[in-house]
């Protein structure tokens, strides 16, 4: 990955912080060019919390229309029932523990939120 990528892991559910934080940075970041590729991968909670609110649903259709890029956690995503929201939102969703591994490894530009 290019240095003018940053990957931003997304775990924590809360609402407050998922449209403060996350999706309003990555949307941002994007329109203003401060990183050329923007990726965001869900990793549990939020996975239910995008299946579950139309707010954070409308957040995530907005920051694809700009172009961020957006992974989810298969196995978490299948063992909370949403996969099938998740790809309906145009989520990429697949298994994302060895790509985890290798972003740290190669020490990539990685947001924790």
């Amino acid at each position: 990955m290019s240095q003018d990528t940053v990957n931003i892991l997304w775990t924590n559910g809360d609402a407050i912080t998922s449209e403060k934080m996350v999706l309003m940075y990555a949307t941002n970041a994007k329109i203003h060019d401060w990183w050329k590729d923007i990726n965001v991968y869900i990793w549990g909670a939020p996975a239910k919390l995008i299946a579950d609110s139309e707010l954070i649903q409308e957040k995530i259709r907005m920051a694809i229309h700009v172009g961020v890029k957006f992974v989810a956690c298969k196995a978490c995503s299948d063992q909370l029932g949403v996969t099938d929201q998740l790809t309906s939102l145009k989520i990429d969703v697949r298994y994302l523990g060895e790509a985890l591994t290798e972003m740290i490894k190669n020490k990539e530009n990685l947001l924790t939120i």
